[in-house]
């Protein structure tokens, strides 16, 4: 079924629109959340509530890109039942891996008080990525964004881990000379 047909399932309030979606986007949403979380059964239950949520936010959202919503939906929960587990010392996945290296790059939460100023910086990361070649940019986005492991980022793109590392460690560092540079 097509994205548009499985949006205005959701508009009309069908529950096929909830099966629909499933069934599209079920395996997509678990390698997000079993990144993040470590384990298939936290993730089942973190996917079960990302359809949930969806059901609740469409409408009245109307996402572009039904993937992107769902995959964005998936992340956030799957961070905030991250964060809880990690409160009792339970975990196994790549988030801590991937927030370690991003951290003294991107000011914690508690530094960033407005939502304009979050936005902000956003914008910043997002003008440094459009000037990087894609496969970097995509190697940058499987890591930091789906918090692929590295050896599945080096089985993706036929590198070595080492080269991977690599990358990622340049592309840290021209990011942190980016936002310096933009006052971050």
């Amino acid at each position: 079924m097509e994205d548009n047909e499985i949006l205005e399932l959701f508009r009309q309030r069908s529950e096929k629109a909830v099966t629909s979606a499933s069934d599209k986007y079920k395996s997509y949403c678990m390698k997000i959340a079993v990144n993040i979380l470590g384990t298939r059964q936290d993730a089942e239950e973190c996917v079960n509530d990302t359809f949930f949520k969806a059901w609740e936010l469409i409408p009245p959202n109307d996402p572009q890109m039904l993937s992107a919503f769902l995959g964005k939906l998936t992340r956030n929960l799957a961070i905030n039942m991250r964060r809880k587990e990690l409160a009792l010392k339970r975990g196994g996945g790549q988030t801590e891996a991937v927030f370690e290296e991003l951290s003294e790059l991107i000011p914690s939460g508690s530094d960033i008080q407005a939502e304009h100023e979050r936005k902000e910086l956003v914008g910043e990361i997002n003008a440094f990525l459009r000037g990087i070649s894609k496969r970097k940019r995509d190697i940058f986005i499987c890591r930091y964004w789906y918090c692929d492991s590295v050896s599945d980022i080096v089985a993706r793109f036929g590198l070595s881990e080492d080269n991977v590392s690599v990358i990622l460690n340049r592309i840290r560092k021209k990011l942190r000379q980016h936002l310096e540079k933009t006052g971050y």
